[in-house]
């Protein structure tokens, strides 16, 4: 169980006017700002819960995860995870718990990949067998057989995040905090990865929270989202209210062979080609069935289709709705 109440946290930035002569003033007396990245922060995490954390850059996604990771400690509030406080009791805090930070590597730069996953073996204590079997099995499932002889420095992104994501299990952690996992990964490789992560949360029953900017992965992996904004916690649901909140609109891709028809009111065109026309439909205004009927009026309508917002396109509008 993870659990935060009323968690506040501030940095201290410097800042300084661009210029030479700012630059010399600057030595001498530094003007500083205090940013306020968390602001007041109340959620929990029931155990094997999958929870996507989303937010725009600067939002507070990255703080609140080096908090419960025991990295950063808070101005004010209270995290307690499986019964531990992660800043007062690290080192037994971090033996059940996984991180991969998709700008962070914790495997050594100019040794094989194997021999990272040796040195992470010996600093969790895990026991030979039960390191062999775990390997075994990301090994298979990360498809990682070649990489593992391979120096970090000389693997893709992508190969590199597969590497990181079962550095983070070897030691089997009840809890894993994913921030941007399938960076760099191509589209079967995010797929795989997905597919290992849904797979590690249903057999194992690991608590899974993930941070990230690409919304498929939201989507396919994640059934509880928070939103956050500006340190403040904005929207706790399922996906499928962010879907009823954030998907009023709907998208109509018409085909056509006759003449260009009109566009009745409730109707906005967003592409206007020969024979093809997308457009936004509001459905407090317009039904669907009516606007096909009425474009079905003035033209041979040869393929129509009606979908809903996108995942990103969701995000974005949540992003401009609370002004974030």
């Amino acid at each position: 169980m993870i659990t935060l109440d009323h968690i506040s946290k501030s940095f201290r930035v410097a800042k300084r006017q661009a210029g030479f002569g700012r630059a010399v003033k600057a030595l001498f007396s530094r003007g500083h700002e205090t940013i306020k990245a968390l602001d007041d922060i109340s959620f929990s995490v029931r155990d094997g819960e999958m929870i996507g954390y989303i937010g725009p850059n600067g939002a507070g996604k990255s703080t609140t995860v080096k908090i419960m990771c025991g990295i950063l400690t808070p101005d004010s509030g209270q995290c307690v995870i499986n019964g531990r406080v992660p800043w007062k009791d690290r080192i037994a805090h971090v033996k059940e718990i996984g991180v991969v930070f998709g700008q962070r590597s914790q495997l050594w730069w100019d040794v094989p990949v194997i021999d990272s996953f040796e040195l992470i073996r010996d600093i969790y204590k895990v026991e030979k067998s039960a390191y062999k079997q775990t390997l075994t099995l990301l090994t298979e499932q990360l498809d990682l057989t070649e990489l593992l002889k391979t120096p970090a420095r000389s693997l893709s992104l992508g190969q590199r995040m597969r590497c990181e994501l079962a550095a983070s299990l070897l030691h089997n952690p009840r809890i894993i905090f994913l921030d941007e996992p399938t960076i760099g990964l191509d589209a079967v490789s995010k797929i795989a990865a997905r597919q290992f992560i849904k797979k590690l949360n249903t057999e194992r029953g690991t608590t899974v929270i993930l941070t990230t900017h690409d919304m498929h992965d939201i989507e396919a992996l994640t059934e509880r989202i928070l939103l956050i904004g500006k340190g403040k916690i904005l929207l706790d649901g399922s996906y499928a209210e962010l879907q009823k909140h954030a998907s009023r609109y709907k998208k109509l891709t018409v085909e056509y062979t006759g003449p260009a028809p009109s566009i009745p009111d409730g109707l906005k065109v967003t592409e206007n080609g020969e024979g093809r026309l997308i457009l936004i439909l509001d459905p407090l205004a317009l039904s669907v069935s009516e606007a096909i009927a009425r474009l079905a009026a003035q033209t041979d309508i040869s393929d129509i289709s009606v979908a809903g917002a996108s995942a990103e396109e969701m995000a974005a509008s949540l992003y401009k709705e609370y002004q974030i």
